[in-house]
């Protein structure tokens, strides 16, 4: 065991030999001999191992164990179950072994078992926590339960009888106990029920969360739409804490409802269960200045009370009725709002939920007379004022981010923007002093102002203005050097290299960014939308691993955090993990990385390094599965994840989310569609039966074929879909959602060529059913369809023609499209191939047949079927035409080699030295990127280039 510990695993299966030489049937050391051998990668000697002491039905603690993490290791949950079914009938008593068996199902599951086994426990040992295992386990069911009618009339009542027995007995000891007769109640929607639990004897023991009874009250009251209730609890909560913000809400709520329902407190008794109600706009105005004067006798500042007031402002102005409260200018309460909190980062966000209440007239007064209150002075080397503190500085980058925010910087005309970027950046350096002793994992105070001025640069980018792109990589570099850990910078940089077409630094960006768990699927997507697009082959792989690796495990994960969930009780936070779990299985970035990471394998491999159908069976792909959740794909994506100060119009919307992810959704589809036709190739060269065979139905080829035929009908459709939608033209904000590869899928012609070549397959098939003779007419159809492929693939490499980067007016610009381009040229050839394998695999029987023939006739001549001669020329032509393509990237790398980006002369001389050397580096990076890129397509297509050369029959 100790060996297995240290990871030494051929030791230790020596160790357990020589214990099994000894004594044979030693179970432990079979086991862990087993777990040595599964982990060298002995997987099938493993299990038999296993089973074999599995079938005598161990009871020895040891062999349990060990049996256990073998299964776990094997990802076989379901073994563990029936290893403590069978010890639990020998040792029926065993109050550790049933626990375990409970544990088992609930690794699985099984939720109907699990409350078998609880009960069981609970007469074993009467300890409560067992019992309400069982209880749980009704309620899981009922969660789980198809039949919303069964949940509700058959589990939840049952859990509900369950539990009433324990109240009615007095036997409930724990809060989690109470937690889970309020879950029970509350799903049955009997919140007046609930509600008399909470606020009963019951609820006294709800007390590890803070707020915990007040905030279930709450909760019921809304249920119930007792609003009177609402207000009371609420307003008693503000009382005590002013600056809690979600009482705020359901004060203002509560009010309004009241003085939409007219409603007026009873006489003579108490207003409502939580004492006093507010029902009229005076006494909630009166209410609020109340807080604001409380506010200014505390000991600290609270931002709650003036944020309520703008609040209120903001409803009323809905409701059409404001200025008769008398609660003053919105502008001048933020301006005061701005004085006493304007040096707290916060100030900026809380802001932002209000600026719609300024009249746009007004944004130019209200930014100066803000600007006017901040201690700035001048110093005799720098032109512009400057903060002479961080308090200083937190105002003025407040001021600046809402002048983003109102739109001002966008108004404004090259020169003025190049202005603003200059100041921006000269208010970055001064302020990079304050921060002089800051750690490196700590962010530098003035970090906003450079992420700004790179906001102002990208808008001149996208008003053409071709070199700001290349100042906001070098601005964004040079924050980065002082603030490493900057997760923006590095966000934004990533993007911006990817819409450049560089791949090659977001890599280490990405990796620097150390993103963990969920976030592999919330901005996974920033990698491998670009990686195997912009051809970094291997760092594409990696990142489809990456993620892989997240997804699968979160299956294994999340039963560890639900058997932890039972054993500390912590009920209500079961359901919540089994719908994460449920949430991240049908991620669409889950399912887009599965179906990208195949097809990349076999872009790779297959026919190279293994032959396409060992790697289909190896990745056990049928062309009939199709294992994505098309109804239930949740888009996961965090598209919100880069800053941006822009105003709501400029803003992305959830309009853009909605459509992009239809975008998504249709390229995934015609994606995981090619994959499928891909992995039909083989299933239809196996089984030749002679032409008027009863057999065919049989075998089971002819419906291969329909299969693939109807998959294709399948795509045609999907590609008719994706057509239209492109044809709306949508424009997604520069920092929103990254388009899909749909477009350039199109547009250069590689969709048209994948569809004919899947349609070549249902002719060749055609061709192999029929037999040779008679069959000019589809032998022709045959010929005509690879001079029109030949034609194609040339249009799509002429497509890829040009200089991927080149030097114009002194700047740099890149031609992402030509890479994507190419790497779809790469892709439509191995498809090309793959078919071709296929078309070889059916002449080449019909060739030798022929030649037998020939002899057994001893003609010199007889004559060749012209499908024959239509193939080599077909091959020839292929080869030829990937000889030239490989020409033409030994030339781009040439090309890319020789670029002297030292010569550039930047026409921006207003750049400082400390730029320039920035400048150099992000250019640097992007020339070997594309450099890599080159050289990856070129080695991959070197490789097919060989297998053409096969195929001569």
């Amino acid at each position: 065991a100790d060996y297995l510990d240290n990871g030494n695993n051929k030791m230790a299966i020596q160790q357990a030999d020589k214990l099994l030489k000894k004594h044979k049937d030693l179970h432990c050391a079979k086991v862990l001999k087993a777990i040595g051998l599964q982990r060298t990668g002995k997987q099938d000697e493993a299990y038999t191992l296993a089973q074999e002491v599995a079938a005598l039905e161990p009871t020895d603690d040891n062999s349990l164990q060990a049996l256990t993490i073998l299964y776990r290791e094997m990802h076989r949950p379901e073994l563990v179950t029936k290893l403590y079914e069978a010890a639990v009938k020998k040792v029926p008593n065993s109050e550790e072994y049933h626990s375990h068996l409970f544990m088992a199902y609930a690794r699985v599951g099984e939720y109907k078992k699990m409350q078998q086994a609880g009960m069981a426990l609970y007469k074993i040992v009467p300890k409560n926590p067992y019992y309400f295992w069982s209880v749980m386990s009704l309620i899981m069911q009922s969660i789980s339960a198809q039949d919303e009618n069964l949940s509700k009339t058959m589990f939840l009542p049952l859990a509900e009888r369950m539990v009433e027995k324990m109240v009615k007995e007095d036997k409930i000891e724990a809060e989690a106990e109470v937690e889970l007769y309020y879950m029970i109640l509350e799903r049955l929607e009997k919140y007046k029920e609930a509600l008399d639990v909470v606020r009963g004897k019951l609820g006294e023991k709800l007390t590890s969360e803070l707020q915990s009874r007040e905030n279930k009250c709450m909760a019921m009251y809304k249920k119930l739409c007792r609003w009177p209730e609402c207000n009371a609890l609420s307003r008693r909560l503000l009382l005590k804490n002013s600056d809690d913000w979600q009482f705020y809400i359901t004060y203002f709520d509560s009010v309004f409802q009241l003085i939409d329902e007219s409603w007026t407190p009873p006489p003579e008794e108490e207003h409502s269960l939580e004492g006093e109600v507010h029902y009229t706009v005076e006494q909630a105005v009166k209410f609020i200045e109340e807080r604001i004067t409380e506010e200014s006798k505390s000991s600290r500042p609270l931002r709650g009370p003036y944020l309520a007031k703008l609040e209120l402002i903001r409803r009323l102005r809905y409701r059409g009725c404001n200025d008769e409260y008398k609660l003053g200018d919105p502008e001048e309460l933020m301006f005061q709002y701005f004085k006493k909190f304007g040096d707290k980062p916060c100030c900026f966000t809380d802001l932002k939920v209000f600026v719609d209440l300024l009249p746009s007239s007004q944004y130019t007064k209200f930014i100066s007379q803000l600007l006017e209150v901040i201690p700035l002075s001048a110093t005799a080397e720098s032109e512009i004022a400057l903060p002479a503190d961080i308090k200083a500085l937190q105002q003025h980058l407040c001021v600046v981010q809402l002048s983003r925010l109102l739109g001002i910087y966008h108004a404004m005309d090259k020169k003025q923007k190049l202005t603003v970027v200059r100041e921006l950046m000269l208010r970055y350096r001064h302020g990079l002093e304050f921060g002089k002793s800051c750690l490196k994992t700590e962010l530098q105070f003035s970090d906003y102002y450079c992420l700004l001025a790179v906001h102002l640069l990208l808008d001149l980018w996208l008003e053409g203005e071709e070199s700001a792109v290349w100042q906001c990589l070098t601005l964004l570099e040079e924050g980065l050097s002082h603030s490493p850990s900057n997760a923006q910078f590095k966000l934004l940089l990533i993007r911006i290299y990817c819409r450049l077409g560089a791949f090659e630094p977001v890599a280490e960006l990405y990796s620097s960014l150390d993103a963990k768990h969920i976030q592999h699927d919330t901005i996974g997507y920033l990698l491998t939308r670009y990686a195997e697009s912009l051809g970094h082959y291997t760092a594409a792989s990696q990142s489809c691993n990456f993620a892989l690796r997240f997804f699968h495990s979160n299956q294994k994960d999340t039963s560890e955090y639900i058997i932890q969930a039972y054993k500390y009780g912590a009920f209500e936070k079961i359901p919540e993990f089994i719908a994460f779990r449920n949430r991240l299985n049908s991620s669409l970035h889950f399912a887009q990385v599965r179906t990208e990471r195949m097809l990349l394998d076999l872009l790779l491999e297959a026919n190279i390094s293994t032959s396409l159908e060992e790697s289909i069976k190896s990745m056990s792909l049928s062309p009939e599965e199709d294992d994505i959740p098309w109804k239930d794909l949740r888009d996961n994506r965090d598209l919100t994840v880069l800053f941006n100060w822009d105003p709501k119009d400029r803003d992305i919307s959830e309009e853009h989310r909605k459509l992009s992810l239809e975008e998504e959704t249709m390229w995934l589809r015609i994606r995981s569609l090619t994959l499928r036709l891909v992995s039909g190739l083989p299933t239809l060269s196996h089984t030749i039966q002679p032409k008027n065979s009863e057999k065919t139905a049989e075998n089971g080829v002819s419906s291969k074929i329909d299969t693939i035929r109807s998959l294709l009908q399948q795509l045609e459709a999907a590609v008719d879909s994706g057509k239209k939608f492109l044809e709306q033209k949508i424009q997604y904000p520069v920092l929103g959602p990254p388009p899909t590869r749909m477009a350039g899928f199109f547009s250069n012609g590689s969709c048209q060529c994948q569809t004919s070549l899947f349609y070549l397959v249902s002719d060749i098939y055609e061709l192999d059913t029929n037999g040779l003779e008679d069959s000019a007419e589809i032998q022709e159809r045959i010929g005509n369809s690879f001079k029109s492929l030949i034609d194609r693939l040339t249009d799509l490499f002429n497509k890829c023609k040009g200089d991927l980067i080149e030097v114009r007016d002194g700047t740099l610009k890149t031609h992402p499209n030509l890479l994507e381009n190419l790497v779809f040229f790469v892709e439509t050839i191995s498809i090309a191939l793959w078919v071709s394998s296929y078309c070889d695999s059916v002449l080449r029987p019909f060739k030798s047949n022929l030649q037998k023939k020939k002899k057994k006739k001893k003609e010199s001549s007889v004559a060749m079927p012209p499908v024959f001669t239509h193939f080599l020329d077909y091959v020839t032509e292929l080869q030829t035409l990937t000889s030239n393509v490989i020409d033409h990237i030994r030339g781009l790398e040439i090309i890319l080699t020789a670029l002297k980006l030292e010569d550039l002369s930047l026409k921006d001389t207003l750049l400082l030295q400390e730029e320039k050397k920035f400048t150099k580096t992000v250019q640097g990076k992007v020339q070997s990127s594309y450099h890599h890129s080159v050289q990856e397509i070129g080695e991959l297509l070197k490789k097919r280039l060989d297998t053409i050369k096969k195929l001569k029959i």
